[in-house]
């Protein structure tokens, strides 16, 4: 399955406008990099959006309507960090922004440790 190419705009306009921002297939979607580190991806099935955020905040955020565990197949967890946000929870901008502010959050907590 294709990734949803209006999201992935979405996604695009969403993110900072700076050279430290790239795209990449993976997952079967479409990834974007800021500074070297994947923080988002336009997936290609299983769910529309998948972050990437700090783990001292995971479960906070699992609490947000739209966001599950991450699975890489069926039944199997990606683990603590990695969140899955339904289609339907990413219908308005304000809700697509709060989890773009989440994994820059977390991005530049994990680039300031560099």
């Amino acid at each position: 399955m294709a990734y949803d190419p209006e999201l992935a705009d979405r996604v695009r306009d969403a993110l900072p406008d700076e050279k430290n921002v790239r795209e990449v297939k993976m997952f079967g979607g479409l990834a974007f990099m800021v500074d070297e580190k994947m923080v988002a991806c336009v997936s290609g099935g299983g769910g529309a959006l998948l972050v990437r955020v700090s783990r001292s905040r995971d479960a906070e955020y699992l609490e947000v309507a739209g966001a599950r565990r991450a699975e890489m197949g069926k039944g199997r967890s990606m683990g603590e960090g990695w969140i899955t946000i339904d289609e339907a929870a990413l219908t308005e901008d304000r809700h697509l922004h709060f989890w773009i502010d989440a994994v820059l959050e977390y991005n530049a907590e994990k680039t300031a440790k560099r």
